[in-house]
């Protein structure tokens, strides 16, 4: 079967494809036809050894595919030949990757693609969609009639973000460029600031006991900044850092206020949060929301180049990869 793998982490120069040994599926396995993949930027911290997993050699590179039922192991009963199915948690902590035309995925680790859901547009959107659902309801615990502040909120996860928030029943505010303002309210934000001006000035004056939540998907906004906005026990989700990894804050404002600052990772996020959060992507595409993300397709062939593309941020898009 043709595969982007990789026989030593490092550059991504490093990614080979070619011929690779068909996959054999355990009791508890599906075998998929794979039809796309996503590149996300934790797939390049994997290849490049900056996330340290475990990682069997040669490997596989890939997290999140969308494909096709070929065989179930003798034990799985939720999946049928033919069905189309989705994973985001292959690729690390020592499972194979996915960028094959065929993969042996954990029934455990599969959820059924909606019906009338398009395969790409769902990859696509299945890892920020995931992320937003477990820092909310898992992480931050983000209830209904609470306020969350989404600091770039046009991006991938900050999309993800405001329509997994509203959908729970929170009041979203957001900060991005005007220009996006009329799409992050078709979104379900209720209000956005222009993140070139001092919103956090105009964010304290209207917000009289302060936010309930923030995530700051940029890293530019200083934690003193954001938790002078909160209000007590309001909580902070940290899903990234500034280039120079610091931050100084009020540690005494922090503590007698009862604020938290929470960091969150997909990768390791428990089985049972992936589960929870599949199911929760799943009803939300249902209802067709999750799935604005600009895509461009590349064959399996161009995987080094995707990686170089992503962690070089020289595209918006969301970039996905299909066999050749």
């Amino acid at each position: 079967m043709q595969a982007a793998y990789i026989n030593q982490t490092g550059a991504f120069s490093n990614i080979k494809v070619g011929e690779f040994p068909r996959p054999t599926i355990k009791a508890n396995e599906v075998l998929v036809a794979v039809q796309a993949v996503a590149v996300n930027h934790v797939d390049t911290f994997v290849r490049s050894g900056g996330f340290k997993t475990a990682l069997p050699l040669p490997a596989v590179i890939g997290r999140d595919a969308v494909g096709t039922v070929v065989a179930v192991g003798a034990q799985v009963t939720q999946f049928n030949h033919g069905q189309l199915v989705w994973t985001n948690s292959m690729g690390y902590a020592g499972r194979p990757g996915v960028t094959s035309t065929l993969a042996a995925i954990p029934a455990e680790r599969l959820f059924p693609v909606p019906t009338g859901v398009d395969p790409r547009q769902l990859i696509g959107a299945v890892h920020s969609a995931a992320t937003a659902a477990i820092l909310l309801q898992s992480v931050l615990q983000l209830k209904a009639g609470e306020t969350l502040l989404v600091e770039g909120a046009a991006g991938h996860v900050g999309t993800k973000l405001v329509q997994v928030a509203t959908a729970l029943g929170a009041t979203v505010l957001a900060t991005a460029n005007p220009h996006d303002f009329a799409r992050l309210a078709a979104l379900g934000s209720y209000k956005s600031y222009d993140y070139h001006g001092d919103f956090a000035k105009l964010i304290a004056q209207e917000q009289a006991t302060g936010i309930d939540a923030i995530v700051d998907t940029s890293g530019r906004v200083s934690l003193k900044t954001n938790l002078a906005l909160l209000g007590v026990g309001g909580r902070i989700g940290l899903i990234t850092a500034p280039k120079n990894n610091q931050f100084t804050f009020e540690v005494r404002q922090m503590y007698t206020r009862q604020q938290q600052i929470q960091g969150f990772v997909i990768s390791h996020a428990t089985l049972a949060q992936l589960q929870m959060a599949g199911k929760r992507v799943n009803q939300l595409m249902e209802q067709g929301k999750l799935l604005d993300d600009q895509l461009v397709v590349y064959p399996f062939s161009q995987a080094a180049q995707a990686h170089h593309l992503v962690e070089t941020n020289q595209v918006k898009a969301k970039i996905i990869l299909i066999p050749d």
